[in-house]
């Protein structure tokens, strides 16, 4: 492949051209409306426009996307994640324009798409599941029988879902029809599919993952594990490699039931295989993500590997260069996923323009992002700015980094998780190891989140701002006395609001 359109935006279209670039390899982007002066739009060799600013009339729009690759002779197509990444339909459509889809064959989506069918090709392995049903509900007299013999507190999930959607916790079962007809509702609404199944709540659950990568002529190696149990609306914020829980043994064993998952469904190129983990270190396969996923970055740092190159080398049908025994974990790597969101009020999506930008760098920090001060944050796509992440030889270097890095890290005009990952990574919990997917339910206060600490220039360039507002109000209070002081009040609002550090 010469030249590969990447089918996305933002932060993983930046991070997928900059490795192409590389490579020796053309980018193509594919922009919406809303990004035609984005930074991946002009990073790119060649930009296509294909629709408005929301998805649906955009980036995912499969005829659009095949159409820019043919028009611009692309040889094969980055999904990228998000978006249409785990859409079997579109990886087919790329396999019949005679491209590439660089990513797993359209069966493999399928498979581990559906976690119902997921759970069957793990059973054929023995992979350890947790207590459950094995097909979907189609008697709730008779789920809640089963649900009574788990034992409560349950789960009722959606077989198509993710996210968090069309999931319904249930405490007992007086509860069981009403959580029911909510899950049924949600999953058809989110995924078109109300098909729910059910699993035992496994409480105080750590959420760890298995890199695997596979190659066309059957050899398939797992890259170590990443701790992603620090997550709000059960979406991951930070993420960490490798996890202080595991021993070398029950990493092995993680790693062959995630070689053994691949295997399952004839897995190409990279995956995530995602288990729970109960108090008592027994692991749970919980899903298979059949893309490139967001935290891959501590896992490039700890093994060297590039993983969208290898992704590009399994797809040209080149074999793995390297071998299980050649893999080892060198040092520690956290990541904190900076998002546009303000996590004083329920990390709510902030939208605005980035008046200020400013990257951290120096040793050991990594930033991919996908934006340029004065850029807008857009409300119709996922809110994220950017990948933040710090490698030290240690986890406690890593976490210093990582702090040093936050606060380096400049950015005015919206809010964003920064403070929320200051505010984790001093967490004694943290910092000890001893957390779990409850940790922001149980342990989080808006309240505690470090306060703004604006010094020197930073303070006088706001009060320049506050100045020049007041200014501009005052050459207009002639014209309108009537509004002048609920105006300067907004003003002086406005000001506090860009001087919060974010």
């Amino acid at each position: 492949m010469k030249k590969i359109l990447i089918a996305n935006r933002g932060e993983i279209a930046l991070r997928v051209m900059r490795t192409c670039r590389e490579m020796g390899i053309q980018t193509v982007a594919v922009y919406s409306d809303a990004d035609r002066n984005a930074a991946f739009v002009r990073y790119a060799d060649q930009a296509v426009h294909i629709g408005a600013a929301p998805s649906k009339e955009s980036y995912l729009v499969i005829p659009k996307i095949i159409a820019a690759a043919q028009q611009t002779g692309a040889e094969g197509i980055h999904p990228g994640y998000g978006f249409l990444s785990e859409n079997a339909e579109f990886a087919e459509a790329v396999e019949k324009a005679g491209l590439i889809f660089i990513g797993p064959r359209p069966h493999a989506i399928r498979v581990m798409g559906s976690k119902l069918a997921a759970k069957e090709a793990a059973q054929k392995y023995n992979i350890p599941l947790v207590p459950g049903t094995a097909s979907a509900i189609t008697d709730v007299e008779e789920a809640k029988q089963i649900a009574t013999k788990i034992g409560f507190p349950i789960l009722i999930k959606a077989s198509a879902g993710g996210g968090g959607k069309g999931m319904r916790l249930v405490e007992n079962l007086a509860d069981f029809d009403e959580q029911m007809q909510r899950a049924v509702s949600e999953a058809t609404s989110a995924f078109g599919d109300g098909s729910v199944f059910i699993e035992k709540f496994v409480t105080c659950p750590r959420h760890i993952e298995i890199q695997v990568l596979a190659d066309t002529h059957g050899n398939i190696v797992y890259l170590f594990e990443r701790e992603c149990s620090i997550q709000r609306r059960h979406q991951k914020v930070v993420e960490e490699a490798p996890s202080v829980l595991l021993t070398p043994e029950i990493r092995a064993a993680m790693g062959k039931c995630a070689v053994d998952i691949a295997r399952s469904c004839d897995y190409v190129g990279a995956g995530t295989v995602e288990f729970l983990m109960d108090k008592d270190k027994n692991f749970y396969f919980l899903e298979m993500n059949t893309r490139l996923q967001v935290e891959h970055p501590v896992t490039e740092m700890i093994t060297g590997l590039d993983l969208v190159k290898q992704q590009i080398l399994v797809a040209r049908g080149e074999k793995l260069s390297f071998q299980q025994s050649d893999l080892e974990i060198r040092g520690y790597a956290i990541e904190l996923r900076v998002y546009a969101e303000d996590a004083a009020n329920n990390f709510l999506p902030s939208i605005g323009t980035l008046s200020t930008y400013q990257i951290p760098k120096g040793s050991g920090v990594r930033v991919d992002d996908g934006y340029d001060e004065g850029a807008e944050i857009p409300i119709y796509y996922d809110p994220m700015i950017a990948k933040l992440v710090a490698y030290g030889q240690n986890r406690e270097e890593a976490i210093q980094k990582l702090l040093r890095a936050i606060s380096d890290y400049k950015i005015y005009g919206v809010e964003t998780t920064l403070p929320f990952g200051e505010y984790v990574l001093n967490h004694p919990l943290f910092v000890s190891g001893n957390f779990d997917t409850n940790f922001v339910k149980e342990h989080f206060n808006p309240a505690d989140l470090p306060q703004p600490n604006l010094q020197g220039a930073e303070v006088a360039a706001h009060l320049a701002a506050f100045l020049m507002a007041t200014q501009n109000h005052s050459n207009t209070a002639t014209t309108n006395n009537n509004n002048s002081q609920n105006s300067t009040s907004t003003n002086f609002s406005a000001w506090k609001l860009r001087a919060s550090f974010v």
